[in-house]
């Protein structure tokens, strides 16, 4: 059995298509889970809204906890990172994880942000040694099987590699750069543009994001079902 981690990061409740001014990465998460359930349907999935419970923001007391070796925290200490702790055992624990980050403003969600700030955490997802050869931090998850989907959804259009915009584009960076700093290399982006427009291009751009997270699903799938099989085909 697999576990999937599902993230919403939009503020807009609801999803587009059902309610008015619904949110479109919701749509292509819900999508996305609800075809991986028919693909795979003993398959474990974690939902966590992040946009209805906002991880609590970084601040001077996390850090001071979070870089005292775990011997020497104290019960303040212990209980400031315990929503930090939560929030990594859920990643830890699920090899491929959906993210719903629209744009605003250029960058991502707050909420998103500070999901990322709680995870990105020395001794349990990078590594730091001064002494160490070389540079002194490493990855802690690289090399396990870890993929993530980014779903994205922007106003204006063209964000894409090679884009007129692409270099505006700081959410896919902004989300990515971490992940990579932690050990998640493979990562597969799917979005909604052209949400200003509120045209036929708009309706275009939904069907065919609708139509990637479709054939991701099932290539992701597909793999997961090859993996288990030659799992299980291996002398014990």
């Amino acid at each position: 059995m697999l576990s999937l981690l599902h993230l919403d990061g939009s503020a807009r409740p609801g999803c587009s298509g059902e309610v008015p001014h619904g949110s479109h990465t919701r749509r292509l998460g819900a999508r996305f889970v609800a075809r991986w359930q028919q693909r795979r349907p003993g398959d474990r999935i974690v939902y966590r809204d992040l946009a209805l419970t906002p991880p609590t923001h970084v601040d001077g007391r996390w850090i001071h906890a979070a870089f005292t070796p775990p011997a020497q925290r104290t019960p303040w200490m212990i209980e400031r990172l315990s929503e930090s702790d939560a929030l990594i055992d859920e990643l830890l624990g699920s090899p491929l994880v959906v993210m719903g980050v629209p744009m605003y403003n250029f960058g991502m969600p707050a909420p998103v942000k500070a999901w990322i700030d709680n995870i990105v955490r020395v001794g349990r997802t990078f590594g730091f040694d001064r002494a160490r050869t070389g540079a002194p931090y490493w990855p802690m998850l690289a090399d396990q099987g870890r993929r993530a989907v980014l779903l994205g959804a922007r106003g204006d259009h063209d964000y894409d590699p090679g884009g007129r915009n692409a270099g505006d584009n700081l959410v896919e960076q902004g989300v990515m750069t971490p992940l990579r700093y932690m050990g998640i290399t493979d990562v597969d982006r799917v979005a909604v543009e052209y949400d200003e427009f509120a045209d036929a291009r708009l309706a275009a751009s939904i069907a065919r994001a609708e139509a990637a997270v479709d054939a991701l699903v099932d290539r992701l799938a597909d793999q997961a079902d090859a993996r288990e099989t030659a799992a299980a085909a291996m002398p014990a």
